[in-house]
């Protein structure tokens, strides 16, 4: 293998950072593998301590084979700061894997990522590597499977998969306007994706993901999932700016090691497995604020 590099993004959570860095560091590819930390600028003053630590200890990084901080003076924001960290090393390396700062990766996780690299590069139909699966027990004999959504927990993609990114998301009027087509996009109705791109182009949510996710899906795009998965999200404590509510992850089986993938097609009776997951947990959440509601009133 010739690993990819590794971008990390981060803001204010040097504790966070720590534990993200031991975690990619326990892989056995990362004393081969460029990391690159990409350290947001502050948005507000009471910020500034918080971000110089996270600054101070990216630069004691050790363990790859070399390490880039990127230091941005003023706030460009999580959307920003992925977008432009990720465009900037597609051109220079033709390959990403990312990691936000709040996540905890398996010691496979650089092998499953950089092997998946390897095997789908020429396949245009495979537009990401997802390191992140939700805890639904799928039927496949592979170690992987494909989905045509794309997830931000963890992930990989090439040069020629991210230039179909539409940070604009100029395909919102296609789907306003075909009401068959924004059902296929909200996961035939599993997940109402269709309504935070709306939120995006009010202008209330500041989404790279949303718009990559519709980037992928009029490209008619696949993402290899694995069958367990190998990252968890750390940050449902609190601390993060974008990460509410009750994490979804399981523990990581540290054992797991998908080297078996799939050939290039979309199963769906695991598709739909997925879906029927995300029906049952929006309508206990529809359930849940209902009841609260009901308390407030």
């Amino acid at each position: 293998m010739n690993p990819a590099p590794i971008a990390v993004f981060a803001y204010n959570r040097p504790q966070h950072l720590h534990r993200t860095v031991e975690a990619l560091r326990q892989n056995s590819a990362a004393s081969a593998s460029p990391l690159h930390v990409f350290c947001d600028g502050p948005k507000f003053r009471e910020n500034e301590a918080a971000v110089s630590q996270v600054r101070a200890f990216a630069r004691t990084i050790e363990g790859f084979v070399s390490v880039t901080v990127h230091e941005q003076e003023l706030n460009r924001g999580l959307a920003g700061s992925i977008i432009a960290g990720v465009t900037r090393l597609c051109e220079d390396f033709g390959r990403i894997i990312v990691v936000e700062d709040d996540l905890l990766v398996s010691p496979r996780f650089l092998d499953y990522m950089n092997r998946a690299l390897d095997r789908y590069e020429a396949e245009p139909g495979v537009m990401q590597i997802s390191g992140h699966m939700f805890p639904v027990r799928v039927a496949v004999s592979e170690d992987a499977f494909f989905l045509p959504f794309v997830t931000s927990w963890g992930w990989a993609t090439w040069a020629r998969a991210w230039r179909w990114f539409d940070a604009d998301a100029k395909g919102y009027a296609r789907l306003s306007a075909d009401p068959v087509l924004r059902r296929a996009f909200n996961m035939d109705g599993a997940y109402d994706y269709f309504g935070m791109l709306a939120k995006q182009q009010r202008g209330e949510v500041d989404s790279w993901a949303i718009r990559w996710n519709l980037s992928v899906f009029l490209q008619g795009g696949l993402v290899l999932y694995p069958r367990r998965s190998l990252v968890r999200n750390l940050g449902f404590d609190g601390s993060g700016v974008h990460t509410r509510g009750e994490s979804p992850d399981r523990e990581i089986d540290p054992d797991f090691d998908p080297r078996v993938f799939p050939p290039v097609a979309l199963r769906e009776a695991v598709q739909e497995q997925v879906f029927d997951y995300f029906r049952v947990r929006n309508t206990l959440r529809s359930r849940v604020r209902q009841a609260v509601a009901r308390l407030l009133s």
